[in-house]
């Protein structure tokens, strides 16, 4: 089942009963057929449901708490059909918590030349009803999405869908927890940050979790359901005929990864935790049940059934992959965690290799990917691991990663485009080479201006839009580097923004 078919968006119709008894059948019944017809269009991920028209400050208010109180309700869209006074708005949208799209369309495509009378025109007026109803929302400054455009037209019913897949991805974010199995490796700044202010602005928990506790489970692991994960290894993924040879280190290596990722499922499962990180020098002790290397192969599985994932202690990424891949579901090319590693210069072509010690999601591999164990020298043990060896798709894509300020979180957002590698014979591990957009000086300078990590989360299938609306509901900063980015100009908009959210800050 989709995380999509567990939630609904609301849509509530703005009337008045000013134009008569006749005017709100007509209303209700244009409104039916608008929401039957949204549903069965095949574009929208989340189901809508009618919830009426709405008459008058009461209904309003009435209609909104119960949004507030709905666990199945992500969202709520408005549209004016006629002209409905926004002062009755005003106690509604004071109380409510759901994201608020505002759908400016109109019931008829065109205007009716040859037959429109006054009676068509108070009925159908939402050229001017929806400019009410944005003034208010404007003067109480509040926070929502704006469509414009006929209901049936693919692209309208485009963008509600990414905002439905951003609400949806809200939704889950409110009662997500991460484990961090350990703490920050070496005093890396840009992974660390404000967990309380995160949890107050985007909704998610993260909490601590002991290597020692995540051993007993690891212990309890039956040997007999960590040979059934290998066979499942062995079905799924190419690789050497060798390595099904159980006399051998490499055989016994993944064996050693197949326990480790039914120990992280079995705690993940009882814990509730949407997410996790690890880091390498906190892998249990000697003396008792251990990790022999990074759970690398069952981070990246587990990525691709949409555990959120952070390397070295990054909660802050494991959170922001966990709503990535919920945005991204049912589309078609795949996301990831990834990490800015190494670069390469070569004129208008210079690239970014992205990779990681072993956790890139397959979800982005061009082929299938191939199951090898090789050394990996870091860390508090130093040892063979298995790994999906793979290199990523050729194509369009978008990385984001969010950063505390001290003052504010930032969502920086990168257009990037996906470019095919040369063979890397002695670095058998997953991997995407990428140009920033618009180029690599501009897309690299302006990252690093912004601030953004060295981790982010990927997706083939994302657009800045669905991060304008996440920026939109929680909150936060947004700044995006694409084809239109000059230095000069992201410099300013960067300034721009500091002095807004000092002001904002000092005035609240």
């Amino acid at each position: 089942m989709s995380t999509f078919d567990q939630y609904e968006v609301w849509f509530v119709t703005g009337a008045q009963l000013l134009y008569g008894g006749d005017a709100v059948i007509a209303v209700d019944a244009h409104s039916n057929e608008m929401v039957k017809g949204l549903n069965e269009s095949g574009k929208l991920p989340v189901k809508v449901v009618y919830k009426g028209t709405v008459n008058s400050s009461k209904e309003v208010l009435d209609t909104f708490k119960a949004a507030n109180n709905d666990e199945k309700c992500i969202g709520v869209i408005t549209w004016m059909h006629t002209f409905s006074p926004a002062k009755m708005w005003i106690h509604g949208l004071q109380q409510l918590k759901k994201p608020l799209l505002h759908l400016h369309t109109q019931f008829n495509k065109e205007i009716p030349w040859d037959t429109m009378d006054m009676d068509f025109m108070n009925l159908n007026q939402s050229a001017h009803g929806d400019r009410e109803f944005g003034h208010i929302c404007t003067r109480m400054r509040i926070r929502r999405k704006v469509v414009v455009g006929y209901w049936k037209d693919e692209e309208t019913q485009r963008k509600i869908a990414v905002w439905m897949r951003v609400c949806a991805a809200w939704a889950d974010a409110q009662d997500m927890l991460i484990i961090r199995f350990g703490d920050q490796m070496n005093n890396v700044a840009v992974t660390d940050g404000d967990k309380v202010e995160a949890e107050q602005r985007m909704g998610y928990h993260v909490d601590y979790c002991p290597a020692s506790e995540l051993m007993a489970y690891h212990s309890q692991v039956k040997d007999a359901d960590v040979d059934a994960l290998v066979a499942t290894y062995f079905q799924e993924y190419d690789h050497d005929v060798e390595l099904e040879d159980k006399s051998t280190e490499a055989y016994q290596k993944v064996w050693n990864s197949a326990k480790a990722e039914l120990a992280l499922r079995a705690i993940l499962k009882a814990k509730g935790a949407k997410g996790f990180t690890t880091n390498f020098d906190d892998l249990g002790q000697d003396d008792g049940s251990h990790f022999d290397q990074i759970p690398g192969l069952a981070s990246q599985r587990l990525m691709a059934e949409g555990y959120g994932f952070g390397a070295e202690g990054d909660w802050k990424s494991a959170a922001l992959y966990r709503t990535v891949w919920v945005m991204n579901q049912g589309l078609p090319n795949g996301c990831s965690f990834l990490e800015d590693y190494t670069l390469n210069f070569d004129g208008d072509r210079s690239a970014i290799l992205q990779a990681h010690m072993l956790e890139v999601c397959p979800l982005i591999a061009a082929k299938k990917p191939r199951l090898e164990v090789h050394f990996l020298g870091i860390g508090i043990r130093k040892s063979q691991t298995a790994r999906l060896v793979f290199t990523s798709k050729v194509g369009t894509g978008c990385t984001a990663t969010v950063v505390d300020l001290g003052n504010r979180f930032r969502l920086i957002v990168n257009d990037v485009e996906c470019i095919e590698p040369k063979p890397l014979p002695k670095l058998p591990v997953a991997s995407a080479l990428w140009i920033p957009q618009p180029n690599f000086e501009v897309g690299a300078g302006a990252w690093i201006l912004a601030g953004g990590t060295h981790h982010s989360c990927f997706s083939y299938d994302l657009s800045a839009e669905y991060w304008e609306d996440y920026a939109e509901i929680a909150g936060i900063e947004m700044v995006h580097i694409g084809k239109g980015t000059t230095i000069e100009d992201f410099k300013k908009e960067l300034r721009t923004n500091e002095v807004y959210y000092m002001l904002n800050k000092a005035l609240c």
